[in-house]
């Protein structure tokens, strides 16, 4: 049963994921936001609300390391895993002027949570302070993304626009299954690591964080398939700072958690070694090929296997 409620929360996941998604997407079209927004904003945060969800609920269920070790083990997968497979199937080149900045940005917020991650809790202030700073940088993603005067997302990269009677049914009936999906892979995920004996936060690094993640990959593995670096990087970078600034600090600030010592000294850690290599990559500017690709995979892999 409990397999079961792990498939099935990572079905319905998916599958809330790409409606909300399909949904939120649309709206910004109709809207005209820019395609800076659209990658940064509705891509990468829209396919983190599985992460949202899930931590949120674990917090309250009385499992903090499943709700911490989903934002840090999505994150470290983000980079690793999904950016290495959207870079398997199509190398990146020429990719948008403004993602060093915000790369950059994102690699502020891997450290920021290293520092918090070293107190045995991480308590409501820490929360607030988090949700203040990601409204700051939707602010300014916004005013930059005006400034420059960007057009909205193509049409060869995205669904057309639909009309707003199935629009509005997506978004909500995408928010209702996130949210069934969420419950059923928390409770399936927990029950699966006490019956083993293995560490919910090991669950919570790997399968939780890999299953809340599809949304990602299957957007990355979208864009690389249609030869647009700039959504599959885009996605990255933002749901890594939605990861951290929106779904920690809501879940704190909702629910105080403690931490367990290895976020300190191995996971968060690891964290930001992959988002500085990610840094490294766009400040090169040079083409994040196969071989890139293959070592950020095999690197994922490594991880995993030094968890368990």
């Amino acid at each position: 049963m409990e397999f079961v409620l792990v498939v099935g929360g990572l079905v319905a996941l998916y599958f809330g994921a790409e409606w909300l998604l399909k949904g939120a997407i649309s709206l910004a079209k109709m809207l005209g936001m820019p395609t800076l927004l659209v990658s940064l904003v509705i891509v990468g945060f829209g396919t983190s609300m599985p992460e949202l969800l899930v931590s949120v609920s674990a917090a309250l269920s009385g499992s903090p390391a499943i709700a911490l070790g989903n934002v840090v083990g999505s994150s470290t997968a983000n980079i690793l895993l999904i950016l290495g497979v959207g870079a398997l199937i199509y190398p990146m080149h020429k990719w948008d002027g403004s993602a060093p900045i915000n790369v950059l940005i994102m690699t502020g917020v891997a450290l920021l949570t290293l520092l918090f991650v070293q107190f045995d809790v991480i308590g409501r202030l820490p929360g607030l302070i988090m949700l203040a700073l990601l409204s700051l940088y939707l602010f300014w993603s916004y005013k930059k993304g005006r400034a420059d005067g960007e057009s909205a997302v193509s049409e060869e990269v995205l669904e057309p626009v639909a009309p707003l009677k199935i629009t509005i049914p997506q978004v909500i009936g995408g928010l209702i299954v996130l949210f069934a999906g969420a419950e059923m892979l928390v409770r399936g995920a927990t029950s699966i690591a006490r019956d083993f004996g293995i560490s919910e936060a090991v669950i919570g690094l790997t399968v939780v964080a890999v299953g809340t993640s599809l949304p990602e990959l299957a957007t990355a593995a979208i864009a690389a398939f249609r030869r647009n670096p700039d959504i599959a990087i885009g996605n990255v970078i933002g749901s890594n700072i939605f990861n951290i600034l929106g779904i920690l600090g809501v879940t704190v600030v909702i629910h105080p958690i403690s931490v367990d010592r290895h976020f300190a000294y191995f996971d968060v850690p690891v964290m930001v070694a992959a988002s500085l290599a990610f840094t490294a990559l766009l400040y090169f500017g040079k083409p994040i090929g196969r071989l890139v690709g293959g070592t950020l995979v095999a690197s994922y892999a490594v991880y995993t296997a030094l968890l368990f």
